[in-house]
């Protein structure tokens, strides 16, 4: 008879369920109790295996179906794991059946003498023995040049090992069980049916990791080369020697002041500066000056303590200037910036440290600074409304951006750029262009620029046909009216109210501006791209330069 230390009792029902034999553990008040609940059996019966717990004692039941009774097998001596393995898992029996049966996972079991307990049916079918006949034999006389047995006397697994059997090659595992620190037997399993398969498996994990180190040097380029010098599209003489000047610059550690029209690419070169520096290796830092609200900006820029203010993070926040420590930090429109703001990033741009807001504690910075502008500093500085030392500070070196209007030999190479651009963002098939279309757009006035002339272009793309872009698809958008017709119908239509030219293009303005902000919903930042001009002087246009956030 087979060692039946670990089986703790036997219950049995008849197929009403009630109790008709029990012994051990079956005669337990409590495994009685469960038996009898017509639920908890009929789902015991269900799963085949069924964890019982109480606070002494942990078991499993087996349930099997002989003729009209059922039989629970308990077993009260298992492991944790398998305990938690059948308590989460309902269909555990099921499992174990698919891993004894499965025909792509062979298996051979066998005891501490190295004779055979259980050969899964597909390794029966392939050593050709009838089913149940190799057990107990020892494991040499069924399976040929197997190492199971050797397993089993040195407790050591064998993983990946290349076996012969009957004139072919298998990739096997041989691992040893243990129960108490001795080994019981061993389980063998076929991993792959051939060690070319190992070799296939082999190679795609090898191709696929040079793939994947193709794309992250693609990856690492691109990052490197997302906003380098062949961003800034043109040929012409003012773009040629912009872009010298920035490759001379950029590799130096010092601070570099923007300067340019709304639209005109400002951005771009301070990515185009800091992608060709020694600090391209880290993301630069972006601060909107005129975008933040005015109460945000010392908590925005220097950070803040935990409890600063009401609805300030529990934790605390690290400052823009913190976040830029190694690397870039790029000020747009620091024009707008606060006097106060001025004064205190001044300190900081001399001793490299910030103190956050509502804290006492100096943070040491290094970054370097990139700001830019469309205003007229210099004249800021005449009003008192632009610190002078500040300017100083921020402008060792200055840069210009040319207008478009400086640049109009440009204009083919860059409608051609922002043509591919659109083609492939909306997977569209990019149009022809008469040639009229270059001579008609170097005609207009552009006083959003660059960032004007791609909206234009988006807009005259939707509306074109037959794949050819003409000068109709430009007449029929807005900027055609602001560069042409606009100015004299103001003069006629409203000559009793407006006196003189400017009163004309600011009426003309404030028109195009309301009919934006209800196109765009009230939304200003699309509004200013729309019309290609700063969101500072939107705010300033709608009354709202005190509170921008509005």
């Amino acid at each position: 008879m087979k060692d039946t230390k670990n089986v703790g009792g036997v219950i049995v029902t008849d197929a009403e369920g009630h109790i008709t034999f029990a012994v051990g553990l079956g005669t337990d008040a409590r495994i009685t109790a469960l038996v009898e609940d017509k639920a908890w059996r009929m789902e015991a019966i269900r799963r085949r295996i069924m964890p019982v717990a109480t606070s002494t004692w942990k078991a499993i039941t087996l349930w099997v179906h002989v003729r009209d009774v059922h039989v629970g097998v308990i077993v009260d001596d298992v492991t944790d794991t398998v305990f938690e393995f059948t308590a989460a898992v309902d269909f555990a029996w099921d499992i174990i059946h698919h891993m004894l049966t499965d025909p792509f996972d062979a298996m051979t079991v066998v005891d501490a003498q190295a004779r055979i307990a259980f050969v899964s049916p597909v390794h029966e079918s392939f050593f050709g023995v009838d089913h149940g006949a190799a057990i107990g034999r020892p494991v040499g006389s069924v399976i040929e040049n197997t190492r199971l047995d050797r397993v089993t006397k040195t407790g050591k697994a064998e993983i990946g090992d290349v076996q012969r059997m009957r004139g072919q090659d298998r990739v096997v595992n041989r691992v040893p069980i243990f129960r108490d620190g001795a080994v019981v037997g061993a389980v063998g399993r076929v991993m792959f049916k051939s060690p070319e398969q190992v070799q296939r498996l082999n190679s795609r994990v090898n191709a696929l990791e040079k793939e994947l180190e193709f794309y992250r040097r693609e990856t690492d380029v691109l990052r490197r080369e997302a906003f380098d010098l062949d961003t800034i599209v043109g040929k012409s003489d003012a773009i040629r020697r912009l872009k010298e000047d920035i490759a001379r610059i950029a590799p130096l550690n010092i601070p570099v002041l923007i300067l340019g029209e709304s639209g005109t690419g400002k951005e771009l070169v301070a990515h185009a500066i800091h992608r060709l520096s020694a600090r391209h290796a880290q993301k630069m830092v972006i601060v909107n000056s005129a975008a933040l609200p005015s109460t945000l900006v010392e908590s925005e820029l220097f950070g803040y303590e935990p409890g600063s203010f009401t609805g300030a993070d529990r934790k605390g926040r690290r400052g823009k200037f913190e976040q830029a420590s190694g690397t870039s930090m790029f000020l747009d429109e620091i024009g707008d910036m606060p006097l106060e703001i001025q004064a205190k990033l001044l300190r900081v741009l001399q001793d490299g440290v910030v103190q956050r807001v509502g804290g006492d504690t100096s943070h040491n910075v290094d970054f370097r600074l990139i700001a830019a502008t469309n205003r007229d500093l210099q004249n800021l500085v005449s009003n008192e409304r632009f610190r002078l030392d500040f300017y100083y500070r921020i402008s060792p070196i200055i840069l210009n951006v040319p207008p478009l209007r400086d640049r109009l030999d440009d204009i083919p190479v860059l409608l051609n750029q922002f043509l591919s651009e659109f083609g492939i963002r909306h997977q569209l098939p990019i149009p022809e262009i008469d040639p009229e279309v270059y001579s008609y757009l170097a005609d207009q006035k552009w006083p959003g620029n660059i960032r004007q002339l791609r909206h234009e272009m988006e807009r005259a793309v939707i509306f074109c046909d037959g794949g050819r872009l003409r000068v109709s698809n430009f007449r029929r958008s807005e900027f055609a009216a602001i560069n042409a017709a606009a100015p004299l119908e103001c003069s006629v239509a409203d000559s009793g109210k407006v006196k003189n030219l400017q009163n004309a293009i600011a009426k003309v303005e404030d028109d195009l501006i309301r009919e934006a902000l209800v196109r765009c919903r009230g939304n200003k930042k699309r509004v200013a791209e729309e019309l290609g001009i700063s969101r500072s002087y939107l705010y300033k246009k709608l009354g709202l330069a005190d509170n921008p956030s509005t």
